[in-house]
């Protein structure tokens, strides 16, 4: 029998969709589930995206240039110069999803063997993509009792090799909320201009920040020109995950004719959810401040209602709609499965991220889950007592 690769057997899973077959057992068995493993927000989409999909008038469902629309490439432009970043449509290429604009910026900078330093926990699929890269991460440990704060930059000093070619930071974070404050951005900015590396930022969730606190992103550093690459995305912008378009964006002229080279191998992104996500620049602020403040209300109830469970720690996120959960067990991955195999309360459970997934070092973050704040208040409060009272009985 032929064998797949040594990379096939190396990609990791998916922490978050892994559990899948065991959620589909417990529907099977007629219990509800409670999904607090997955950033899907139940928050509906702008309508103007949907409205411009439903009544276009396409004959030909063609392809597009492969670094987007020109007249798409230049909204966006224009929407990141609302929020103080200067950039031209040339900066910019869109891409399926943000996952394929960070494998671009990963095959254009980077070689075999080449290595990137990120701090962790970290979105499990950088972990993904640098397998499929070839890339080695170099990660730098932030703690739940720091609220996973930026390490001193000592300790990114440290880590730096001839190897290295890039810093990357998720902001706000995925999966811990954390949000980079401006002063932690400029030491960020001053360690790759001494080091000459790229400093690669997902900002993916850049409209969700908290506690009158704004999000201040990498491409206003105006002396990071060479090096800035941030990675953008509608879906949870907009609600719109299944539209799969994010984009790549870099003043640096060679990062963005190497990436289109990347972008011409795959043609072009989606036609029509390049549509739908044209239209959705004009979602009104009004549509943002009525998510924030049902985001912000979901978080503080969740973070009050986990903190009266015994032997509980939890960060409090300031962006974004996850947060790292510390509990008094030793394999959260086995307690994630027990809870869709084995328990429920009146026949209802919660499917839970394990957060080991989120690491890059082994054996770190084994008690810790993930909860993605994307279900109504009252169901949190289910799930959360769900949560309660499996604790009381589960033995590891």
């Amino acid at each position: 029998m032929p064998r797949i690769s040594q990379k096939g057997e190396s990609m990791p899973q998916s922490p978050i969709r892994k559990l899948v077959p065991y959620a589909e057992m417990a529907y099977k068995k007629g219990k509800t589930v409670y999904h607090l493993n997955i950033g899907q927000p139940d928050i509906k989409t702008p309508e103007v995206a949907l409205d411009a999909v439903k009544i276009n008038s396409l004959d030909i469902l063609a392809y597009t240039r492969s670094e987007g629309s020109d007249e798409y490439r230049q909204k966006i432009a224009d929407y990141y110069g609302k929020h103080d970043i200067h950039v031209t449509k040339e900066d910019i290429i869109v891409t399926t999803g943000g996952s394929e604009a960070l494998l671009f910026a990963f095959g254009s900078i980077m070689d075999i063997d080449d290595e990137i330093i990120i701090p962790e926990p970290f979105y499990a699929n950088y972990n993904g993509f640098s397998t499929a890269s070839g890339v080695n991460i170099v990660p730098v440990i932030s703690k739940i009792e720091d609220n996973f704060a930026l390490p001193p930059i000592e300790e990114f000093e440290k880590l730096i090799t001839p190897k290295t070619k890039a810093i990357l930071i998720c902001n706000p974070g995925n999966p811990t909320g954390y949000l980079y404050s401006k002063d932690e951005i400029k030491k960020l900015a001053q360690i790759v201009k001494k080091h000459d590396l790229f400093l690669i930022a997902d900002e993916v969730y850049r409209e969700f920040t908290y506690d009158g606190v704004t999000h201040y992103s990498i491409m206003q550093e105006e002396d990071l020109k060479d090096h800035a690459i941030m990675i953008d995305s509608v879906s949870k912008r907009y609600s719109m995950c299944g539209a799969r378009i994010g984009c790549l964006v870099s003043r640096n002229k060679q990062v963005i004719s190497t990436a289109l080279k990347f972008a011409q191998a795959r043609l072009s992104p989606p036609t029509l959810a390049q549509i739908a996500s044209e239209a959705a620049l004009q979602t009104p602020q009004s549509y943002f401040d009525e998510v924030i403040t049902e985001y912000v209300e979901r978080r503080n109830l969740l973070i009050a209602e986990l903190e009266k469970i015994d032997g509980v720690k939890v960060a409090k996120p300031k962006g974004a709609f996850y947060c790292i959960v510390e509990l008094p067990v030793k394999n959260a991955d086995d307690f994630a499965q027990w809870l869709l195999e084995s328990f429920d309360v009146n026949g209802e459970t919660v499917m839970v991220a394990p957060a080991a997934g989120f690491y890059s070092s082994p054996n770190v973050g084994l008690n810790q889950i993930r909860i993605a704040y994307v279900l109504q208040k009252e169901s949190l409060i289910k799930a959360v007592n769900i949560l309660k009272e499996a604790l009381k009985i589960y033995k590891d």
